[in-house]
């Protein structure tokens, strides 16, 4: 990804602005991220039986961090395409799971997108928070409002049984991409691989 953003930006200089071929590289990127990240874990020797898909949300670090970086076209992209392919090529998730998956991610990466784009602090710690943690609710809420409905017929969706699927059974990859996400925003920014968000204003 460092490689590829370097080669998109390397006309601009520092990078002052991301140009569309940049985010596209970018999205592309990520999405490829939805398909590896998984598989990762699943094929790690000894732990491949202990659902880490469910316990660390891999897929969920790519296109957050899409959202974040490239804005909330490429980010709503990512969502819909990065689960979409991870199951056409390698089967998770599976079919099943598979639109509930998409709407979910999706949501990510939109609200995460906007949120950035609304939310000006003057901190950009407190701006990659608000954004991160409002995306991930909010896609969490609508998830699973929009299963109810669709779902609900055949199988009831309680409260109970939401909030220990979007929260509890996930718990450890919501601490893990509050950690990460931030820093490898803030990394990018250092590398001038991405804009500064509050650029220094230099005296004249």
């Amino acid at each position: 990804m460092v490689f590829l953003c370097r080669y998109c930006g390397r006309k601009r200089g520092n990078m002052s602005k991301m140009n569309h071929l940049t985010r596209t590289v970018t999205t592309a990127v990520c999405i490829a991220l939805c398909v590896v990240l998984p598989m990762a874990l699943h094929f790690i020797p000894g732990i491949g039986s202990l659902n880490l898909g469910t316990l660390l949300s891999p897929m969920h670090l790519p296109v957050l961090l899409c959202g974040l970086v490239c804005g909330w076209p490429y980010g709503l992209v990512c969502g819909i395409i990065g689960p979409l392919l991870s199951s056409l090529l390698t089967s998770m998730p599976g079919l099943g799971y598979l639109p509930n998956m998409m709407v979910e991610l999706a949501l990510y990466g939109l609200i995460s997108g906007i949120m950035i784009q609304l939310v000006h602090t003057g901190k950009q710690t407190a701006d990659l928070y608000i954004s991160l943690i409002t995306a991930m609710l909010t896609g969490r809420i609508l998830t699973g409002i929009l299963r109810a409905l669709t779902l609900g017929i055949f199988a009831p969706v309680t409260l109970k049984s939401w909030a220990t699927g979007y929260f509890v059974s996930s718990l450890p990859g919501i601490i893990l991409q509050l950690i990460l996400l931030p820093v490898l925003y803030m990394a990018l920014q250092r590398a001038k691989l991405i804009p500064a968000r509050y650029p220094r204003i230099k005296a004249a």
